[in-house]
């Protein structure tokens, strides 16, 4: 006997508008190893030592369960999109209570924008290294690695964050749109045009180049 399909996101999401207390409750956990995932590339270690990722990730759990009716109303983002707005609100906090990150005003700050520690930087190209070289520059990769370390930080904001939420945060490109308030395309035409900006950097940096 064949095992029944586990319901999708959106499934779940019109059950629980029709008062399926289950479906509230398996919304909020299949969701929690993306925050997981989220809370890693996105505080900042200084942050760890002191506050617990997993409290992060629970205690965002337990707002968007406090605020799921409202959601549930009017569906404003998608489903993943919205609850990993909890998490990100409760980071950006803890930052600035913790590292004295100073408060941009209401009217320049990026909903989306936090600052990228050392580590994801580092994890994000290598990644992005692994899918830029071929087998016979496996020896240069560190050297790669900090070219394109350097070359993310010459990025826009927003390009970057492209890659951050597909390539870290491993977000679909509909999520990402919905995060950053852009469309499908422009998330699209983003992500094309940081990968072959730092495709251009790297290939420049090659031994072969400089012979």
């Amino acid at each position: 006997m064949l095992a029944a399909k586990e319901p999708d996101t959106e499934e779940l999401v019109e059950r629980a508008s029709q008062g399926d207390s289950k479906a509230r409750q398996e919304l909020l956990g299949r969701h929690r190893s993306r925050l997981r995932r989220m809370v890693a590339v996105r505080m900042d270690p200084r942050v760890c030592a002191r506050v617990d990722p997993s409290d992060v990730v629970q205690e965002s759990l337990t707002e968007a369960f406090q605020n799921l009716s409202d959601y549930l109303r009017h569906r404003p983002l998608p489903f993943y999109a919205w609850l990993r707005q909890f998490a990100l609100e409760r980071i950006q906090k803890l930052h600035r209570r913790h590292i004295h990150t100073q408060k941009r005003s209401v009217a320049r700050e990026e909903r989306w924008a936090l600052p990228l520690p050392d580590d994801s930087v580092m994890k994000l190209a290598r990644r992005l290294v692994a899918q830029s070289s071929s087998p016979s520059h496996r020896l240069v990769r560190q050297e790669q690695r900090e070219t394109v370390k350097a070359a993310l930080a010459e990025l826009s904001a927003r390009d970057r964050e492209v890659l951050v939420l597909r390539h870290l945060e491993q977000l679909s490109t509909y999520e990402i749109a919905s995060v950053l308030g852009i469309s499908e395309g422009a998330v699209m035409t983003r992500h094309t045009r940081a990968l072959e900006q730092l495709r251009g950097l790297l290939d420049d940096e090659r031994p072969e180049n400089h012979s």
